[in-house]
């Protein structure tokens, strides 16, 4: 075990809540400050592909995942008249890779975490908003200290980069909801309905829940309330097809968010000293790469492991990014190339997607995950 016996994580999200998990099974105490007054959901649901999934069942919650969780067969695409372009054999990935998929609502993927952390002890500081004189006192308090504090105001990320490091907004809004509905008309598979710059995909979960995500170009405004960014949208989306009106329907009206998208560029390191950052405050993709809580959960798996292998920290902290630094690269990029493609064809486009295969994504998604 290398010299750290007590560790400060900075956001009980997806990330710190993992991290925190395996620090824990690995005999290292943990102390997470989070700034809400509990456990946070933000974003409506989250695919969790084969890869995130590996670590998943390294945390040997697997099964509680299945239980609550979808397992979609197929990724289908489709044009505004309904027309399907295109079609992902999810269950064929799956199968290559040697795990599930998981569709998940973030608020059941956040409360089996926290369920986990519960039983192995640690200390939770909630209503704590740190900031960065706060990180210099929890530098000298605590051995390592792990900002998974997000992407758009990371304290941590702040101290490592002061003034020189912002989320870039990439010109398109996301309006996210949750819906309770009948999901048979969708046959256990994802729908990413695309027409020239809009888009409207629904990803079945289990119980007859989905989660559902609208998204067009759009100049941030501020000055708009939810209710005028949702009214806009069932204007924009009224002429389509009935599986989204139906999820219009059917909404739970709280679950309901406007997201101005943005993410990071890479970022030459991730830590100094003794402080490091991982997940979205380390390396944020869009969501068009389908790879946010998937790659926060690599993190935390490598993090993990190299942890336990009794190394000087400096040493721990340089392998640990050059471990990560091409693959979390790699899905900033494709997120990129994804939505540049949907928000900014030309009027008389209207094509799919290239075709990736399932063994070109599956060699994509395990590279580096190996059994222990």
């Amino acid at each position: 075990m290398s010299k750290v016996n007590h560790i400060a994580i900075i956001g009980a999200g997806v990330a710190g809540l993992a991290f925190a998990i395996f620090a824990r099974k690995q005999g290292i105490k943990v102390t997470i400050y989070e700034r809400n007054s509990h456990f946070s959901s933000i974003g409506a649901g989250v695919t969790l592909w084969p890869n995130a999934m590996f670590v998943i069942k390294q945390m040997g919650l697997i099964n509680k995942f299945s239980q609550l969780g979808g397992q979609p067969s197929f990724m289908r695409q489709f044009s505004r008249a309904d027309t399907q372009h295109a079609e992902f054999d999810i269950k064929a990935l799956n199968s290559t890779s040697g795990f599930p998929t998981i569709t998940i609502l973030r608020r059941d993927l956040i409360s089996i975490l926290a369920r986990e952390l519960k039983s192995l002890s640690a200390t939770i500081h909630f209503n704590r908003s740190i900031n960065t004189e706060d990180i210099h006192q929890l530098k000298k308090q605590f051995d390592l200290v792990i900002g998974c504090d997000g992407r758009m105001h990371s304290a941590a990320r702040e101290l490592l980069y002061p003034n020189t490091v912002l989320p870039k907004y990439q010109g398109f809004i996301n309006i996210i909801g949750i819906s309770k509905m009948d999901l048979a008309a969708f046959n256990q598979s994802i729908h990413d309905y695309r027409n020239k710059t809009e888009r409207f995909g629904i990803v079945p979960v289990a119980n007859n829940l989905c989660y559902w995500a609208a998204a067009w170009p759009s100049k941030i405004d501020k000055t708009k309330q939810i209710d005028d960014w949702y009214n806009e949208m069932r204007l924009r989306f009224k002429n389509w097809p009935e599986k989204i009106q139906t999820v219009f329907n059917y909404s739970e009206q709280n679950s309901i968010k406007q997201l101005f998208v943005h993410d990071l560029d890479p970022l030459p390191y991730w830590h100094n000293e003794n402080l490091l950052i991982i997940g979205d405050a380390a390396h944020a993709p869009l969501p068009t790469s389908g790879q946010g809580a998937s790659q926060a959960l690599e993190d935390v798996w490598h993090l993990s492991q190299i942890l336990n292998k009794g190394e000087q920290l400096e040493t721990v902290l340089k392998r640990f990014y050059e471990t990560r630094i091409n693959k979390t690269t790699t899905a900033q990029q494709i997120g990129r190339q994804v939505a540049k493609q949907i928000f900014t064809q030309q009027p008389s486009q209207d094509s799919a997607t290239p075709e990736v295969s399932v063994t070109q994504l599956s060699q994509l998604y395990m590279q580096g995950l190996n059994e222990v």
